[in-house]
């Protein structure tokens, strides 16, 4: 029989389809990824893209020019600008702003076809320190509440071009998907004075039924009331409720569990288009926040990394309810996860 499981982070409710009961095998890609033609990310085009924010370069070597292992540019087509000031107004019972932000892209590395699961570990944690860097350098522009760090793999996932790339944007709102996330973890702690993730984290890996891996402090896991096939959480066991407090072996860690969990997405689902997003602290600096309103984020808030495979469309029935139906159970999913050989080196 179907069941109805509430997600106590969102606070929404998810159908697992059990009768469903879809295995990887079960799952093709939506749409073929393009090859070919003119890539601005590729080494030689530097001048195809906008100046280099910051960069990771070999010794000797100029901003914009070759020599590069990994840079960050602004986008080229941005969503939100960064001139201006947000000049929140109001018509009528609407309220509006000027869409004021950042926009970025981190090329991740100069091979054309090098996707993160193939990174080298050492260049995978280089990755992970420029998202703390960009991070902590976005955070000082007080206009801003929040920075999502997120990555398109696939067209069906929203890629616009196959060179392995993140991207980040920074928003003069806190999103509402956070918003609830860290509403949620502020009346756990008002209750029970501990964190919300902690004490899934604690539950899941006494459970063990839909933990994936455990790594150096770092754990990937399918949640509870996942919302789609194959979805993954990725955390650190120890509480902590900002990315860029990660010190040089928690960079090493995140880098590890990541590198883990997409070899085995890919090797269990044949290359899969995903997203993943990082949801860390928001902006406790910006200077539209309401009073003591994040008195407790230390303690209740921690950060993490949610992994989407695209393998099924969102439907009328989404749409309609906010209630996803998922086919495959993420016990079941765990299980597929787990039994996935993979190499870190």
């Amino acid at each position: 029989m179907p069941e109805l499981r509430h997600d106590p982070i969102q606070r929404r409710w998810v159908i697992i389809a059990t009768e469903r009961g879809r295995r990887p095998s079960d799952f093709t890609k939506l749409e073929p990824d393009p090859h070919g033609g003119f890539c601005p990310f590729c080494v030689g085009n530097e001048d195809k893209t906008p100046p280099e924010i910051i960069a990771i370069r070999d010794p000797g070597t100029k901003p914009n020019t070759v020599g590069w292992q990994a840079r960050v540019v602004a986008n080229k087509f941005p969503a939100l600008r960064i001139e201006g000031e947000a000049d929140r107004a109001a018509e009528g019972i609407y309220d509006k702003m000027n869409g004021i932000g950042a926009h970025e892209v981190i090329i991740e590395s100069p091979e054309h076809e090098l996707h993160l699961a193939d990174q080298p570990l050492d260049h995978f944690k280089k990755i992970m320190k420029l998202y703390q860097m960009r991070l902590e350098d976005l955070k000082n522009d007080l206009r801003f509440r929040y920075v999502l760090i997120f990555k398109n793999q696939g067209v069906t996932a929203g890629a616009s071009l196959s060179h392995p790339h993140t991207q980040i944007i920074a928003t003069p709102v806190t999103p509402h998907t956070v918003s609830m996330e860290l509403e949620s973890a502020r009346r756990h702690y008002e209750v029970k004075e501990r964190c919300l993730f902690c004490d899934i984290i604690t539950q899941e890996v006494q459970n063990e039924t839909r933990v994936i891996s455990e790594i150096d402090g770092m754990v990937s896991l399918a949640p509870f009331a996942s919302r789609f096939p194959f979805e993954v959480m990725v955390a650190p066991q120890e509480h902590s409720h900002d990315f860029t407090e990660l010190d040089d072996d928690g960079l090493m860690a995140i880098a590890k569990c990541l590198k883990d969990i997409l070899q085995r997405l890919r090797s269990a689902l044949n290359n899969p288009p995903y997203n993943f997003v990082l949801h860390t602290s928001p902006n406790t600096h910006s200077k539209t926040r309401r009073g003591n309103y994040w008195q407790t984020l230390e303690a209740d808030y921690h950060w993490h990394f949610e992994i989407i495979p695209r393998l099924v469309r969102t439907a009328g029935f989404e749409w309609g309810t906010g209630f996803y139906i998922n086919p495959t159970p993420p016990e079941d999913a765990a299980h597929y996860l787990r039994e996935i050989e993979v190499s870190l080196e």
